[in-house]
């Protein structure tokens, strides 16, 4: 890190190089807080969690109980051990909670008064905090998979929605209507993310395969659709359109500048793409992991092989029986480049 620190001084290095290290530094350090629990409260699976911007103080949760919480992150017993407490929760027994799964959660990202869910119950609702009542309730024909507000949003208040249907839902909190249809997908929406740096533009992933980003001051259409292979045909399957994954894209997030979108497959691949013009940076994340400890074992790991989709089963009943190898062992790039 001297070193870093030394050549930056120099103006050797772009002070970039030295932020990505610590960054990178503080990631790999991460270990489980002795000193910190957090209430249990929900009887399910917790599909989501989000914290507000504002103070970093209150934590919102969602589960598969269709329970939403709200924590209270700050220590104020004076020790250093301490447990996270929840200060109000849509229960079982609130006339309002959730009939199914909660999807996603997020605050109103301008004020803690205010947040959003959205659940498999065909519903995205936007909630009171105080009286934990929802103030509007928007109601789609299939499930709902992800919801986001923008934010840095000041010309608009709306809220892109993915659901079942192909169309990307854009809903106006200001009017409590759905203004807006995005087509482009040929199937599920399973996330969509608004830019951090530019407030109408939108990403969004779909059981398609791909990532489509779009301006929605725009009608006709999205701006582009990201390629993993960059244009290379050679590469490419015989579809005619582009590809972000090889199965379905079921992550995407913004680096903080917006200068980058990340992505994430059922294809076990994360690609990271330039996102002013689409192109795949083709950076490569890597496949082993080894680790060393005091125990004098040296120890090798690999991604937990996920089950394959009903759709791929299919597919590998045509082509015939193959052996299986754990991905992390093939010889292949997240890029899938050479």
């Amino acid at each position: 890190m001297l070193g870093f620190l030394t050549a930056r001084q120099a103006g050797l290095d772009d002070p970039l190089r030295l932020r990505r290290a610590e960054s990178t530094r503080r990631v790999l350090n991460l270990e489980l807080n002795h000193d910190r629990d957090v209430d249990r409260i929900h009887s399910n699976g917790v599909n989501t969690i989000d914290i507000e911007v504002i103070e970093g103080r209150y934590m919102l949760s969602g589960g598969a109980d269709g329970v939403i919480v709200v924590y209270d992150l700050e220590n104020n017993s004076g020790k250093p051990q301490y447990t996270c407490k929840a200060v109000c929760t849509v229960g079982r027994s609130s006339r309002y909670v959730h009939r199914f799964s909660v999807e996603t959660v997020q605050w109103y990202p301008h004020d803690t008064g205010m947040f959003v869910s959205s659940s498999f119950d065909k519903t995205m609702k936007v909630w009171d905090t105080e009286t934990l009542k929802p103030a509007e309730v928007f109601q789609f024909e299939g499930n709902v998979y992800c919801h986001h507000m923008s934010p840095i949003a000041r010309k608009h208040s709306l809220i892109a929605v993915g659901t079942k249907d192909q169309k990307v839902q854009l809903c106006d909190l200001k009017s409590g209507s759905r203004i807006q249809v995005l087509q482009g997908h040929r199937g599920e929406v399973l996330s969509v993310r608004w830019s951090p740096r530019y407030e109408h533009i939108l990403a969004t992933a779909s059981t398609d395969s791909r990532v489509l980003v779009w301006d929605v001051r725009r009608a006709s259409g999205s701006l582009f659709s990201l390629d993993q292979h960059n244009g290379d045909k050679s590469k490419a399957s015989s579809e005619a359109v582009n590809t972000a994954h090889n199965g379905r894209v079921n992550g995407l997030c913004f680096t903080v500048d917006g200068l980058y979108l990340l992505t994430t497959g059922t294809d076990d691949r994360m690609r990271l793409w330039n996102s002013a013009n689409g192109k795949n940076t083709l950076v490569n994340y890597g496949k082993e992991l080894y680790s060393g400890g005091k125990d004098c074992n040296i120890l090798a790991w690999v991604p937990i092989v996920r089950p394959p989709d009903v759709e791929e089963e299919g597919t590998a009943a045509k082509g015939g029986s193959q052996a299986t190898v754990n991905p992390a062992f093939e010889d292949a790039w997240s890029s899938d480049e050479d």
